[in-house]
């Protein structure tokens, strides 16, 4: 009787990570993660705008850039927090066909009446 080879005799090398073979988009809470980093550092920004402005206060064009920055980021940063990732575009595979096997068109019959 001849051994029939089984898996265990020939390990395969494991990777620690999986091979992505799909155009699958990231998960839900990647992209969860992703915006809130966006929407802390934005908001970061924010706080580091007021305290300048603050600062700054007897030079009052500048005071004034930074409390309407620190006034409109965090519109904007609500706004980066609910978008979404864009869409990654799809390559369409069109048949070309080869010039060797293109049929010939026929002429229509004109019916007159």
């Amino acid at each position: 009787m001849v051994p029939v080879a089984e898996s265990a005799q020939f390990p395969r090398p494991r990777r620690p990570e999986p091979v992505l073979i799909t155009e699958a988009e990231p998960s839900m809470a990647e992209q969860h993660a992703h915006r809130m980093k966006r929407y802390v550092l934005t908001m970061g920004i924010r706080l580091v705008c007021l305290i300048l402005a603050a600062v700054f206060y007897k030079i009052v064009w500048l005071m004034l850039i930074l409390a309407i920055l620190g006034t409109v980021l965090p519109w904007i940063a609500v706004v980066m927090a609910n978008d979404r990732p864009p869409k990654k575009r799809l390559k369409v595979n069109h048949y070309d066909a080869r010039p060797d096997r293109v049929l010939e068109s026929r002429p229509a019959p004109v019916i007159e009446g």
